[in-house]
């Protein structure tokens, strides 16, 4: 445990935006994990669920908890499988 006033602060703050980071990428995932099984079922919503994953997709590129060519080739691969269901 650190003596320093500074670092006991620093220590805080990243368990906090661990704790946010943690959040945000779970969500992220579970919005991705929606999409390829309403892509699968061929839901009629299967394009809202893509919009949403997209959405934390975007999100988390930006704030750098995945990255942006990550994100990309994700959208990329939920796009063209559900351009397949509809071709």
């Amino acid at each position: 445990m650190p003596n320093i006033k500074s670092a006991i602060k620093r220590v805080k703050t990243n368990e906090v935006k661990r704790a946010n980071n943690i959040t945000a990428k779970s969500s992220m995932r579970t919005a991705v994990k929606n999409a390829e099984t309403a892509i699968a079922n061929n839901d009629a919503n299967a394009k809202d669920t893509l919009l949403a994953a997209v959405r934390k997709l975007d999100k988390a590129a930006s704030k750098g908890l995945i990255h942006k060519n990550a994100a990309a080739r994700k959208k990329s691969r939920l796009a063209k499988r559900l351009n397949s269901l509809n071709a």
